[in-house]
């Protein structure tokens, strides 16, 4: 199987041809002198740099044929813009520009939309990320990427966090012998008291008639405010029988309400 194995739909990518230098080199001239075929070969020979690099990519949230568009788009750039006078191979000065545009349609396309303001800063700061770490090697700190762009410290995590993908509080992320722990588990609950009265009154009736430990669980979630993990820990047992005794006082609950 070839290293540059990605399945695009309608192209068979093990037929795609590779360039060497020279016939790059040949085509480039007769571009540069308005022959616009040789641009179309020089883009059919460097689809499979394209390909290489959605494997960096390869998640299953996102349409491999539209990214492949996406970054045949970010070596057309570079084409129209290389010339053999930087002393470079197409490759080195084509990979970022499609690197780019890759990350940029990513970043565009996401779930949840964010603001242009709060993207823009993201960029800005990814930006002088990569270019403080190619200067000096190291990450840029957060204080010194505040005291660059002229903003707070928070500012940075909350841009940087807008971009990244939202995440499902259904979306499993522990299973124990079929008893699924999912990220609604791991968020304390911190809504408001029930105004209901009749609610309220059935509820702690339901409450005195279910086993301690149950009732103990069920405060410290949904009153108190502690997560799963908290409340194993306190209790020296796992989260997967915190969460079976939570359901099952859910239930007990549920039925001597109604």
């Amino acid at each position: 199987m070839s290293k540059y194995k990605v399945d695009i739909t309608g192209l068979n990518t093990s037929d795609i041809k590779v360039l060497s230098n020279a016939e790059m080199t040949h085509l480039f001239v007769r571009y540069q002198n308005g022959d616009i075929n040789a641009k179309e070969e020089l883009i059919n020979g460097n689809l499979k740099l394209v390909l290489s690099i959605l494997r960096s990519f390869n998640r299953s949230d996102i349409n491999l044929d539209d990214l492949f568009q996406v970054g045949v788009i970010g070596l057309i750039k570079a084409i129209d813009n290389f010339d053999l006078s930087y002393g470079l191979k197409l490759s080195t000065y084509a990979v970022p520009l499609i690197i780019g545009e890759i990350k940029r349609y990513i970043r565009d396309n996401t779930a949840m939309r964010i603001s242009r303001s709060i993207k823009d800063l993201a960029y800005k700061i990814i930006k002088f990320k990569d270019e403080y770490m190619a200067e000096h090697g190291v990450d840029a700190s957060s204080s010194i990427i505040a005291d660059h762009l002229g903003i707070d410290e928070y500012q940075i995590a909350f841009a940087l966090d807008a971009l990244k993908d939202p995440a499902s509080i259904f979306e499993p992320i522990y299973n124990d012998g079929g008893d699924t722990i999912y990220l609604f588990d791991q968020i304390a609950d911190v809504k408001e008291k029930n105004s209901d009265k009749d609610m309220l009154i059935s509820l702690r009736k339901a409450l005195l008639k279910i086993k301690e430990r149950e009732k103990s669980i069920l405060l410290q979630r949904f009153i108190v405010g502690k997560t799963q993990m908290e409340i194993a820990s306190e209790l020296g047992i796992s989260q997967a029988q915190v969460s079976r005794i939570e359901k099952s006082a859910i239930e007990n609950v549920r039925k001597l309400i109604k």
